[in-house]
């Protein structure tokens, strides 16, 4: 195969803000491969919570371009398995490398994604919108200039039920809230009853990953289902969720991509938790790649393209939270201009 790398730098509509930190860019990278004339694409995202820059995840790829070019893609889970013990410490790199192989995959099938899986799209799950942590000003005039039926509000300040009360004033569509592990244990149950009563439908990551014992006790008396995000990272982590958490959000780009993202979603299910994918703010690359997983899912919050003011690609549509698949083969994503990427160096 041949590999190529594409670095991007896009802008984000508003600037974005979590309980952690604020944004106005965000770095991806794109990485192509290319076999027998067809090639796939595949993306991850830079993420400062995980120390993961573009030129880190440049430089892993790089390590084992030898490898990955002397290499013949039968199947993408093969793939995934001869790949893993090169970058079992970069996961983000190692999903960019998964999606594209699936992408190629389907292309070497000719089918789309998700009809190599043989599922049936015709009753997908709809796509939230962010609202980032603002002013409640702010907040409301982001949600009243993006009228959409479901909405993840990021939570994590001093005034979080002031907010979804205002919010609430200006739509009946569905809330979700994410409170990106700002919460303690008595502030997150008394916080999901005044949620419950404001139609919030889940509470996402209310508290920090490592405590365990206060997850459990939420758990055990929360009045809203709450989902694992980043408790649930990894394929072991789906086991560790079960009695702590009502669902996972599975992100690609954390877990290592699609391969191992199926194989979480399968495990999830029968152990009864509710499933959902989540953004890491990818441009339609990564996207689309989610997009072939909804007939798996139960919630989805794949409003990247969304949420940036430029993309890199061209790939599935978004109208009214729901997906509109691109008329190709694979995931359906073809980068816009590839001579225009920006410049990392390694």
């Amino acid at each position: 195969m041949k590999l190529t790398l594409f670095p991007f730098e896009l802008k984000f509509r508003h600037t974005f803000t979590i309980s952690r930190k604020s944004k106005d860019l965000q770095p991806l990278l794109v990485v192509k491969l290319e076999q027998e004339g067809k090639s796939g694409l595949g993306e991850t995202a830079d993420n400062a919570y995980y120390e993961m820059t573009v030129p880190r995840l440049m430089a892993d790829i790089e390590q084992h371009r030898s490898f990955i070019e002397n290499y013949t893609l039968h199947t993408p889970q093969l793939f995934w398995q001869d790949m893993h013990p090169l970058l079992k410490d970069n996961m983000f790199a190692l999903c960019a490398l998964d999606i594209a192989a699936w992408d190629l995959y389907a292309k070497q099938q000719q089918q789309k994604l998700y009809e190599v899986w043989g599922l049936d799209i015709s009753h997908n799950p709809l796509t939230d919108y962010t609202i980032g942590i603002d002013t409640i000003e702010n907040m409301v005039r982001k949600l009243q200039e993006f009228p959409w039926p479901i909405y993840k509000i990021k939570l994590g300040t001093k005034e979080d039920i002031a907010i979804i009360k205002e919010l609430r004033k200006h739509t009946t569509a569905v809330f979700r809230v994410d409170a990106n592990c700002a919460w303690g244990v008595e502030e997150t149950l008394r916080n999901a009853v005044a949620l419950k009563e404001l139609g919030v439908e889940f509470i996402e990551q209310p508290m920090a990953a490592a405590d365990k014992e206060g997850m459990k006790r939420v758990y055990d008396e929360v009045v809203l289902p709450v989902i694992a995000d980043e408790s649930c990272i990894v394929e072991q982590d789906v086991a560790q969720c079960h009695g702590y958490f009502h669902g996972i959000n599975i992100k690609l780009t954390k877990c290592g991509g699609i391969t191992p993202a199926l194989r979480m979603i399968a495990e999830a299910k029968r152990s009864g938790m509710k499933v959902m994918t989540g953004s890491m703010n990818e441009s339609t690359v990564g996207t689309s790649a989610v997009a072939h997983l909804l007939p798996l899912l139960d919630y989805v919050d794949m409003d990247g393209p969304l949420l940036l003011a430029e993309d890199s690609a061209d790939g599935i549509k978004m109208e009214n939270g729901r997906i509109i698949y691109a008329d190709r083969w694979g995931t359906g994503a073809e980068l816009l201009h590839e001579d225009h990427s920006s410049s990392f160096h390694v």
